[in-house]
This record gives structure tokens, C-alpha cells and sequence, in this order.
């Protein structure tokens, strides 16, 4: 399957790995939907692709700003291929006791809710279509507690488990949906974790984390046919083989 005039919507794009998956998509022959709440970042990402770049500044936990999203998406293009749920949130990193309710629930909101609109909002045309790819963005997180991360270890094994609902209720009607863990990547994600001190990652050292290309590469070999045997399945970039299949040096 090729990525050439397919209409990807990527979340999360104004930075690390969703401003590099863009430009990997772009590459590619894809339109890419640039979606983040920071206009001016994702205009620097858009400037860079050219005129197969659209900038959507929005919150993706609110609803009806990623309603608006996906239907001027579908008004210009008619159709919807791809949508990488990229967009992940970590801050504030505190403990049960300390964390804020407010705080708590807008990980949650970004995390779980904001990919649920995703997969909600795409489906019905992708359903007409016949077909759609959506890959998500997991983590390690969502099998290993972590001190101070309770709302992302929680989010993200929701995460996982609501890429396999969706694989189960509409794989045999043409919807492919994958979960991708990249393990450590060098974000700013990585800098707001290790400027916390807390748990075994802050204390990791910056050459420990992969470049963020290396997960937008994953993202495009998923998208392909050549990722089916994973479907409804979650990839980990640890993997020596699935290392191998994206040339990851």
C-alpha cells in the first residue's frame, strides 16, 4: 500500500515525534493534517513540508474542536487514511497524594479522551471508504507502574486496550488499528521527566533516548500493508526485529 496521495491526520505534530512523522508522511507523497494546540510550532512544522501541509490549532480533549478537525478535514479532501494518535501528555509527574484533581484529569482528557474522539470521529468515513489506519501511540507506561506517573500509566493502558476494541469491532470491515511503544525518545517530554527527579527514567542519561525519527519511520511502515500482521497488537521499537524491518542503526 502506498502512502502517496493518502490524507494522514497527525496529532501531537509541532514537535518530536509527531512533527518528524508528518515530515516522514510527506515524504511519503501523503496531505498531512497538522494538529496541536501551538499555532506558531505547527506553522514552523507546515513551513517546512509546503502544500501538503494543513495547520489545525486545537485541544484534542475538546470534542468539538477535533469534530471541527476531522469535518473540514473531510469537507476539503473527502476522506480520511490515516490518523496517528500522537498527542500525549505527562506533566505535572506527582504522587497520588500530591497531584492535583484538575491536573489529573487533563492527562487523562489529552491521553485517553483525545484519542477516543480520534477513532470516534474518523471511523464513520472510514467505514464509507472502506477502510482506515489508525496507529497509536503506547508505552511501556502502560504495563509498569511508575512512581509519579499514575495518570500516564493509567491513560496509557487504557490506550491499549482501547486500540484492541477498536481492531476487534471493525478490523473485518477494512479498519486497521495498532499500537506503537517507542520506548525513551529524545522529546521534550523526556526533559519535563528527568527535570522531575522522580523514578528510574529521570535518572536516565540523554544518549539513552532514540531520535524521534525512528518512531516516525515505525509510523509509516505501520501505515503499510507490511504492518498487518500486527493489527490490533501493540510494537515495541525495542524489538530487535521490528528494528530491523524500519533499518532503526
Amino acid at each position: 500500500m502506498t502512502l502517496s496521495g493518502k490524507i494522514v491526520i497527525v496529532t501531537g505534530a509541532s514537535r518530536g515525534i509527531g512533527a518528524e512523522s508528518a515530515k516522514e508522511f510527506a515524504k511519503e507523497g501523503a496531505t498531512v493534517v497538522l494538529v496541536a494546540q501551538d499555532e506558531k510550532s505547527l506553522t514552523q512544522v507546515a513551513n517546512e513540508i509546503g502544500s501538503q501541509a494543513r495547520v489545525h490549532a486545537l485541544n484534542i480533549a475538546k470534542f468539538e474542536q477535533v469534530e471541527k478537525m476531522i469535518s473540514d478535514t473531510l469537507n476539503e479532501f473527502g476522506k480520511i487514511d490515516v490518523v496517528i494518535n500522537n498527542a500525549g501528555k505527562i506533566s505535572p509527574i506527582k504522587r497520588v497524594m500530591d497531584i492535583q484533581i484538575d491536573d489529573w484529569d487533563q492527562v487523562i482528557d489529552v491521553n485517553l479522551k483525545g484519542v477516543f474522539y480520534g477513532f470516534k470521529l474518523a471511523l464513520p468515513s472510514m467505514l464509507k471508504n472502506g477502510g482506515g489506519t489508525f496507529v497509536t501511540l503506547s508505552s511501556g507506561a502502560a504495563h509498569n507502574p511508575l512512581e509519579a506517573w499514575s495518570h500516564y500509566c493509567a491513560s496509557k493502558a487504557a490506550v491499549n486496550m482501547l486500540v484492541r476494541c477498536v481492531d476487534l469491532e471493525y478490523r473485518q470491515s477494512g479498519i486497521r488499528s495498532i499500537g506503537l511503544s517507542p520506548g525513551t525518545v529524545a522529546t521534550n517530554m523526556q526533559r519535563e521527566i528527568k527535570k522531575s527527579k522522580i523514578n528510574q527514567v529521570s535518572k536516565l542519561e540523554w544518549a539513552a533516548h532514540i531520535d524521534p525519527v525512528w518512531p516516525a519511520k515505525a509510523l509509516i511502515w505501520l501505515s503499510t500493508y507490511s504492518g498487518n500482521e500486527y493489527l490490533g497488537k501493540e510494537v515495541s521499537l525495542k524489538d530487535e526485529i521490528i528494528k530491523q524491518r524500519i533499518g532503526m542503526t
